[in-house]
């Protein structure tokens, strides 16, 4: 009786995350189509110059893991191709990154697992929206950056967590140390700000 009644809310725990992910997929298209005009939309080159180096890079990955026996991952290439996006090109085209990315890296490498690249798919969105957010109360880019990263990371452990305890995905939820997540977090935060900061004084 007590297996069974871990059964069921196991199956409506993953019932819940994939309305979440279905959530999240529906609103950013939203916002994209509400922010893009199709009828004159010029051809972005920036965009799809960073968006193709964006799947290669992610695509080359575990290659390059192995090529060089270090262990890329640790340094969030997903989030750094996000920065990038999110530096030299646009908002709606961060957002596309953000719901894509984790999807192609299932598709062409079968990791992460779908559980938890949906949770990281809900990670990066979040980490976009809450930068944009964030910056409309707080003007100092490496703050709203950096919050944004810290915030959308303990939200993502969370759900982490629960997909822990119900034996959804293995056990261990920190795959990269924290002190290391923290170093990048600063790094992307200062990249960031710097081309920020010098576009808003022209220079």
């Amino acid at each position: 009786m007590c297996l069974r009644a871990i059964k069921v809310q196991s199956k409506l725990f993953i019932s819940e995350y994939v309305n979440l992910f279905i959530f999240v997929v529906i609103n950013i298209f939203k916002i994209m189509a509400m922010q893009l005009n199709f009828v004159t939309t010029r051809i972005n080159y920036k965009s799809i110059l960073i968006d193709f180096l964006a799947l290669a890079f992610i695509y080359f990955v575990p290659a390059i893991s192995h090529l060089f026996n270090l262990p890329v991952y640790l340094v969030e290439p997903m989030r750094i191709m996000l920065v990038l996006a999110m530096v030299h090109t646009s908002k709606q085209n961060a957002y596309l990154l953000a719901l894509t990315l984790p999807m192609f890296s299932f598709f062409v490498s079968a990791h992460p697992n779908i559980f938890k690249g949906m949770i990281m798919t809900v990670e990066l969105v979040l980490n976009v929206w809450l930068f944009f957010e964030i910056s409309k109360h707080i003007t100092n880019k490496f703050v709203s950056m950096f919050s944004a990263i810290i915030i959308s990371k303990v939200i993502y452990y969370l759900m982490k967590f629960g997909l822990i305890s119900f034996g959804i995905i293995g056990t261990g939820l920190f795959s990269t140390p924290v002190y290391l997540q923290i170093i990048t977090s600063v790094i992307f935060s200062g990249y960031l700000f710097f081309f920020f900061h010098a576009r808003e004084t022209g220079k």
